[in-house]
């Protein structure tokens, strides 16, 4: 197959859902060979902050000499993101050639008469072939959804496992309450690691605590209140942990700190598990770290920035995050929620901090429409306006603002890199308005 034919596979995989479990991954990896069992892993959990703690560790991983396998979901731009080998995305070769062995497979187990594998489970599948193939030192691994019976829990060979903050999400499939939903990302626990969490609500670190007692491994807290020295600004954020003077991160917001101060205190986990690694590495990748979508500026004049908050814990994050920046500021907000996210409880935290508030459309089987958004947004919001694509919400944007405005766009993840692209054309074009504009000046002058 070529590139179009996987990504059309791909789409119609989705036809399969999502079935808890790992019987359905545990066959397909089988007929594979069994390739996680030849990898070692961090594995990493919860609710927010997932992918940029993958992206702090990798880094570090990198910058340190290690050979670091990623995978990740969902992706902003394309499919290929989430296998990554050192940062660079699975070439579409490599892709075509191992889905198609993949998909062969499937056929084969779907004639003995099981169901067929997901779309989750086959990227998965194909995300150990490719690493496996690599020789990959470790490979940095998010869990989908929960942990327990995720299909990225079907490995053995964990060096370390990290939990991120823990909150409400996905309640229908992983608990109502957070002890239950820390039940279930807790399963990623196994004999013979270690594990590392966020400090976060009693009742979750009760939970942890309980899971690393039953599988006799120690598990390590790491404090936000041990952040000391911050100073923050949009463009760069610096701290010191520890031993460590002067830690400087590239990405906004205070939970990037606890995010970057995580990744830190993986390391240390892995140097006790044989992983050892540089001090300057550490300070080199955090440094280094970008992860798209992630309160990242797009444009000034006015400032445009995008993040993926898209539950109730990232947008009381988010508005934390813009009480902290944007005191006083205008804010106009563009809104793109999917269909079976908390959309009441997102938008009662973050639309008082707006004045005036754009809905979009997600698309796909989980989408929701722009006028369904605007009207729960308008319980919570007097000045809401539905718009039929992201094209026309950025334009609006842009022409009800002023240059003190700050345009915000956050919500899922599966429209924002659409609107990135759209918002950099716009912003790249204005620049060589811009230019031909200062440089026809000159000419006149001389």
């Amino acid at each position: 197959m070529n590139y179009q034919e996987a990504l059309n596979y791909v789409e119609e995989l989705k036809k399969y859902g999502s079935i808890p479990g790992l019987a359905n991954m545990e066959r397909l990896c089988r007929r594979l060979g069994d390739p996680q069992d030849g990898l070692k892993f961090i594995h990493i959990a919860g609710t927010n902050g997932k992918g940029s703690v993958l992206a702090f560790c990798s880094e570090i991983l990198k910058t340190s000499g290690y050979r670091v396998g990623r995978y990740l979901s969902p992706t902003i731009f394309e499919y290929r993101e989430r296998i990554q080998l050192n940062g660079r995305p699975i070439s579409q070769k490599e892709l075509c050639r191992l889905l198609e062995l993949i998909k062969n497979k499937c056929e084969e187990i779907v004639a003995e008469g099981f169901n067929h594998p997901t779309a989750f489970e086959i990227e998965t599948a194909m995300a150990f072939c490719y690493f496996k193939e690599q020789k990959c030192d470790i490979v940095v691994l998010e869990t989908g959804l929960g942990g327990l019976l995720d299909a990225t829990n079907i490995v053995k060979n964990t060096v370390l496992e990290i939990f991120t903050s823990i909150s409400l999400d996905h309640m229908g499939v992983l608990g109502d309450t957070l002890p239950q939903i820390a039940e279930n990302k807790a399963g990623i626990m196994k004999p013979g690691s270690r594990a590392l969490a966020l400090q976060g609500d009693k009742e979750v670190m009760a939970v942890l605590e309980r899971k690393a007692e039953e599988f006799s491994i120690p598990l390590s807290i790491a404090d936000p209140s041990n952040l000391k020295g911050i100073k923050s600004s949009l463009d760069r954020q610096s701290f010191r942990y520890g031993k460590y003077e002067d830690l400087t991160i590239h990405m906004a917001g205070r939970y990037q700190l606890e995010n970057a101060m995580l990744a830190v205190c993986a390391m240390e986990e892995l140097a006790k598990a044989g992983f050892l690694v540089k001090e300057k590495a550490i300070y080199k990748g955090l440094s280094d770290a970008f992860w798209p979508g992630r309160f990242q500026v797009l444009a000034k004049n006015p400032l445009f920035i995008v993040d993926g908050a898209h539950n109730r814990d990232g947008a009381a994050r988010l508005a934390q995050t813009i009480q902290f920046y944007f005191t006083n500021r205008r804010i106009i907000y563009i809104i793109g929620i999917l269909r079976d996210k908390e959309q009441e409880e997102i938008l009662k935290a973050a639309c008082p901090l707006a004045a005036q508030v754009f809905t979009v459309p997600t698309i796909g089987e989980r989408g929701l429409s722009s006028y369904e958004l605007a009207c729960t947004a308008k319980q919570y919001h007097g000045n809401v306006t539905s718009v039929d694509s992201i094209q026309e919400a950025v334009e609006l944007a842009y022409l009800s603002a002023n240059k003190d405005t700050v345009i915000i766009a956050f919500g899922s993840l599966s429209y924002l890199g659409n609107l990135i692209n759209i918002v950099k054309a716009a912003s790249d074009k204005e620049s060589r308005k811009k230019m031909g504009r200062d440089s026809h000046g000159k000419q006149r002058e001389s």
